[in-house]
């Protein structure tokens, strides 16, 4: 057995336990517009308050508005990223136009063109640390994490051996330019609300 033999059993083994997670969670009494997701292994419940989805609804706004209606774009679907048990639920995901389910329903972290996460309280950690390393090591070419709390965005580029080589900051208010980018379009962040 090679390596690659051992690294795609554990995958599996993964997904499994995720599956098994998500089986469970949903059959639980969570409470309604409570987000579900599991960062390497740990089941993390936040509410979705009205300022973490105006920021959402913005960014989809703009994605929509520069490639479409018909762009694969979700908002807390999960998709498995690579680690020990991450079954993530982006606050957004957009996916490549090439993107399909797996034969288990599961869409694939390797079709991810661009992440969005929405910082809340109680799972900031998750956003600048594991999460950022899984996506990284995903190779997802681009990740913003808009932060209500400091009223700042956070946009990484060039994924390289787990982390990101290229980190720029932009105060809410400011446009941010991600010309040159997968996305190729200047982002608006004078309407994201602050907490």
């Amino acid at each position: 057995m090679t390596v690659l033999d051992d690294r795609i059993e554990m995958a599996d083994a993964d997904t499994e336990r995720l599956d098994e997670w998500f089986e469970l969670l949903e059959r639980m009494p969570v409470p309604e517009g409570y987000r579900v997701e599991i960062v390497g292994g740990n089941v993390h419940m936040t509410p979705q308050r009205g300022t973490h989805w105006n920021i959402i609804r913005r960014i989809v706004r703009a994605l929509e508005d520069k490639f479409g209606m018909d762009i694969q774009v979700f908002s807390d679907v999960r998709i498995d990223f690579p680690g020990h048990e991450n079954g993530f639920c982006p606050d957004v995901a957009l996916l490549k136009d090439s993107a399909h389910m797996d034969g288990t329903g599961h869409w694939q972290h390797q079709d991810v063109a661009f992440v969005a996460e929405v910082v809340s309280k109680g799972t900031a950690a998750n956003d600048y640390g594991p999460k950022k390393a899984a996506y990284a090591a995903a190779e997802v070419p681009l990740y913003l994490v808009a932060d209500p709390y400091k009223g700042m965005c956070y946009v990484y580029t060039q994924p390289k051996e787990g982390d990101y080589i290229t980190r720029t900051k932009v105060a809410f208010g400011q446009d941010i330019d991600l010309t040159g980018t997968v996305l190729d379009l200047v982002l608006k962040t004078d309407g994201f609300p602050r907490d």
